[in-house]
């Protein structure tokens, strides 16, 4: 079995940037869970509302069909900052492996807020984190941590997955 890869943290993690090199490494698709929010998710964020279980769960179905998907191994960002959002596409993909990429709130307010024409707004990162159960614990996860290097945390996860050496390429 291909294993399907969720990449999850706060904003500010850096779930898209090692995704985007896990799947260009693993030469596999990657889906950017922020790309498919419905339009009104998206309105409340740029506004600075945080979306709420009802806002969350139509989206993490889509996203759970997205990759379960039959095919090869696939990596898909997703902040899943609650055990249920996690169940929710465990349920759509069994065997999910998950990386946690961890990072403290202070580093992650100044990464968002060093964005700019990002939907989410740095006002939104103290909720992800008042928002946040920690998967450690749960089955089949990786604790990576943010502040690492892209190519070593890049490198963790293929050494847990049982991948070859981080191929040197660029998303």
């Amino acid at each position: 079995m291909t294993p399907k890869i969720l990449v999850m943290g706060v904003s500010g993690c850096g779930k898209s940037t090692v995704a985007a090199h896990l799947a260009s490494a693993l030469k596999c698709p990657l889906i950017e869970g922020d790309d498919f929010h419905l339009p009104q998710s998206k309105l409340k964020m740029r506004r600075g509302i945080p979306l709420d279980d009802e806002d969350r769960w139509p989206w993490l179905d889509r996203l759970g069909r997205l990759l379960a998907m039959p095919g090869e191994t696939a990596v898909l960002t997703c902040s899943s900052l609650k055990r249920a959002y996690r169940d929710r596409l465990r349920m759509a993909v069994p065997g999910l492996k998950v990386v946690f990429i961890e990072i403290s709130p202070e580093e992650a307010r100044e990464r968002v807020a060093s964005r700019f024409d990002h939907l989410f707004p740095a006002s939104l990162v103290t909720s992800q984190f008042a928002a946040l159960e920690s998967p450690i614990g749960e089955p089949d996860v990786l604790r990576v941590e943010a502040t690492a290097a892209i190519e070593q945390q890049v490198q963790d996860i293929r050494d847990w997955l049982g991948q070859s050496t981080f191929a040197t390429s660029s998303p």
